[in-house]
This record gives C-alpha cells, structure tokens and sequence, in this order.
C-alpha cells in the first residue's frame, strides 16, 4: 500500500470532472432548449444554423415589406378611383357640352365644372402620398431624357430597352386649331442598336407624338416650343442635329420581396397629370371643342385604367409573393428546429444517466480519498 501518490482518487477524480462536464452541458441544452448551445457543440451545424437564422429573421421583414408595398399600391388605387369618377364626369359633361341647343350661359357652367374637376385631379396627383413621399406624381415611373429642349421622353412602355436611341428627323406639324396634325407629321429612326425595324409615329396628342414598333415599343416625346414658324411646324430634329433619347430604366419603386440580395419587385407608378392624361387644354365652351372633348376624356380614362391594371397586378403578384415566403418561413423554421433545438426526452434521458455517474463517481473518490488511512492501522 502506497500513500504518497493515491492513482486511485486521481482516476476517481477525473471520472467526477468528466461527468460533471457531461451534467453541466444536458443542463445547458435543458435549460435553453438548443442542442447546440456553442460552436464547439456541433461547428458546421451551429454554422448551418446561424445563417438559416438569418435567412429566417430576413424573409419576416421580407413580408413586411411586401405587406407595405400591398399597402401602397392600395393608396394610389384608391386615389385612382376617384380620378375615374372625374373623368367619367367630365366625359357627362363633354357630351351634354356637344348637344347643339345648349346656350352660352349653359356652356359656361359646364366649363366652370369641368376647370373644378381638372383642378381636383391635379390636386389629388400631387397631395396623394404614402409616407411622407408622393405616389402619382411620376416619382415612381421609369425615366428618359433627350438632348433638345424642344422635346424630352413622357412616357415609354416596359418592352423598351434601357440604352440610347436616336431620331434624324422630327418635324411636328400643327393645325390651325393647335393640334398635331398626324397626317404631316414625320419622322426618320436609326434602326439597328436603336429604333426597333417597322417603328412610326401611330398616335399624336396635345403636343404628344407616340412612336410605336414591334414587340408592344411604344414610347411617347412631349413637344416643348415656344412658337411655332410660319408654316405651323416645330423641327425638332434635322441632320446637323439628331435628337438623342437616352432610355435608363430606372426610377421605379424597388420593394425588397426576398432576404437575399436582388430579390426586389420593382413597381412602376406612372404619372397622373392632366398633360400625361391629354386633357390638360380640354374644354367644354363649344360645341366643337366639347366634340373633341370625348374624345380626349376617353382616351385618360383609358390611361388611367391602364394604370389601375398594372398595379392591380403588382397587388396579386405581392400577395403571392406573401403566401409563398409564409410557406418558405414555415419549412426553413422547421429546418432550423432540426438543426438547432434538442429533443427534450432524450436529452432528459442523458442527464438522468449523467447524473447517476456523477454521484457514483463522487463516491467512488470519497472511498479513494479514505484508503490511505488504512495504512494507519499498520504503524500501530
């Protein structure tokens, strides 16, 4: 028997650090409910699960966004809305305005109403906001800009490709009443890395030319003049100077719909006004111009019907895209659970087990501890 060194309480005490260790982890991983409750437990796991945490914690603010941008859409429709009752009144009002017995006093309160209802959509366009910024207002639309101040890009369809575009020739051509005359009116495109082959102006408006080609181009210039010359014409492109369009593609509403980086909606507003709706000079004082006034009328509720479509469908797609990160929270969460939570009736197995060795370890120094003294009993 040997008391300097006692290898039997040493092995015992190990025996005790190595259970308590064992004790203390099940109860870390009881207490917090995780298997893995630091990366030396499991380091590709506690990795794995880390970033499908943040994936998880991305696609929750992912369907805020997306529930923001429902939201928005559904200011603007319904500021919309009401600018379609305007304009079906003030299509009442172009008729009633065509009907040959009115009188003069009667044509001015038809002009009278309809300067109000024009005045009330420019009104609406520009004070309805979401957030402090405006929604109608263009703020949101697509952008292009030209290098001539006599005409500068309106509006162009999703279909035109974002690059420069260039027009050797634009003569605007009037009638006597201010109107565009399409008839006179002409243009020359540089096809190619340009202007789409078969493209011509198909459509004119209040100091508008729309240039329409294949595959759904269309692209409308705002001809901006101070006077016109003798012959009723503005040139707004010749040869010694083309007019250059410069398409960028950019200023639409970017809603981030996804947790990675370039999953974005992008939603296009385009712009209410009463020039963007063509009726900016209509009026009902005459018989003619409330004839022309129908016609005018129609073609903005048109506009605006266009509008409300294309941003009824951006609704659909973001309620869509709500279900779907619903789902894919739902599944990635179920995932993560896998990963990272621990299975409470096993673990609970384990820690009884630990604990059992623990003690019975501890006992077993205790008997250790006590030999030596054994050796007393032969000195005596």
């Amino acid at each position: 028997m040997k008391i300097s060194y006692n290898a039997a309480a040493m092995y015992a005490n190990n025996a005790v650090n190595m259970a308590d260790n064992k004790v203390s982890q099940s109860l870390k991983r009881l207490s917090s409910g995780l298997k893995i409750t630091a990366s030396k437990d499991d380091p590709a796991g506690y990795a794995i699960g880390r970033r499908m945490n943040a994936q998880i914690d991305g696609i929750g603010v992912a369907t805020q966004n997306s529930n923001r941008g429902v939201n928005i859409i559904e200011t603007a429709d319904g500021a919309l809305t009401e600018v379609h009752e305007m304009l079906q009144r003030m299509n009442e009002l172009a008729v009633k305005g065509a009907h040959g017995v009115l009188t003069t006093m009667d044509r001015e309160m038809l002009n009278a109403e309809m300067k109000q209802l024009k005045e009330e959509v420019t009104r609406i366009a520009n004070d309805t906001e979401f957030n402090g910024q405006p929604l109608l207002d263009g703020s949101f639309d697509l952008r292009g800009y030209t290098n001539s101040q006599l005409a500068s890009v309106d509006f162009y369809s999703d279909e035109v490709l974002a690059k420069g575009y260039t027009i050797t020739d634009l003569t605007v051509y009037y009638n006597e009443d201010g109107t565009i005359d399409l008839d006179q009116t002409k243009a020359a495109f540089q096809a190619g890395d340009g202007f789409p082959e078969g493209v011509e102006i198909t459509e004119v408006g209040q100091d508008k030319v729309v240039i329409t080609g294949s595959q759904d181009f269309k692209m409308t210039l705002a001809i901006n003049y101070d006077e016109r010359d003798a012959g009723n014409k503005v040139v707004v492109a010749t040869a010694a100077e083309e007019l250059k369009i410069d398409i960028t593609g950019i200023g639409s509403l970017d809603m981030q719909t996804g947790a990675n980086e370039g999953q974005q909606l992008n939603i296009r507003i385009p712009k209410i006004s009463l020039d963007r709706l063509g009726i900016e000079r209509s009026q009902v004082d005459t018989e003619e111009s409330s004839s022309n006034a129908i016609e005018e009328v129609k073609g903005a509720i048109q506009y605006v019907s266009d509008v409300r479509s294309r941003l009824g469908a951006y609704q659909n797609r973001l309620e869509h895209t709500i279900n779907n990160l619903d789902v894919s929270n739902e599944n990635m969460t179920a995932s993560y659970s896998n990963i990272m939570d621990v299975d409470m009736a096993e673990e609970m197995t384990t820690y009884t087990s630990q604990q059992v060795i623990a003690q019975a370890a501890t006992s077993m120094l205790a008997q250790a501890n006590e030999r030596p003294s054994q050796v007393l009993q032969l000195l005596q």
